[in-house]
């Protein structure tokens, strides 16, 4: 996947940012958001999986670590991980996470530096910068 960067200037562009994320995607399955608290990692996540065709209640796994979703479109399964609470790398390799990452499956993973040895050679990186306009660019690599 190249370089690409995604401006959202306001929540009323978020699902159209999404669409073109959903359309730079190509066959990657794991994508690990980056960014500050309050960034907008989750609402992204939210925004792309709408797009996708969940139509489940989306919210930040922060205390399960893993939400599972399925699109009511495609059936396809699609994981959010939030390892915000992760305190030793055991914690997640407990729940079996790479089983997750190789599944084929797709994966929204929320603070992945605290799981950075347990990503995919392939996994994509988004970071998301919420800019002094309240914008947010996000940063696909």
């Amino acid at each position: 996947m190249e370089h690409k960067t995604i401006t959202i200037n306001n929540l009323e562009q978020i699902h159209e940012a999404a669409q073109t994320f959903i359309a730079l995607m190509d066959d990657r399955t794991v994508f690990a958001f980056h960014g500050n608290m309050g960034a907008g990692k989750t609402t992204f996540i939210k925004a792309i999986c709408e797009c996708l065709g969940v139509e489940d209640v989306i919210n930040s796994p922060t205390f399960a670590i893993i939400n599972e979703y399925r699109s009511d479109t495609t059936g396809e399964l699609i994981y959010h991980f939030d390892f915000y609470r992760i305190n030793r790398l055991s914690e997640a390799e407990d729940i079996g996470t790479e089983d997750y990452f190789y599944s084929g499956a797709l994966c929204m993973i929320e603070w992945p530096e605290k799981i950075e040895e347990l990503l995919p050679s392939d996994v994509v990186h988004v970071t998301i910068t919420e800019n002094d306009d309240h914008s947010r660019t996000v940063e696909i690599k």
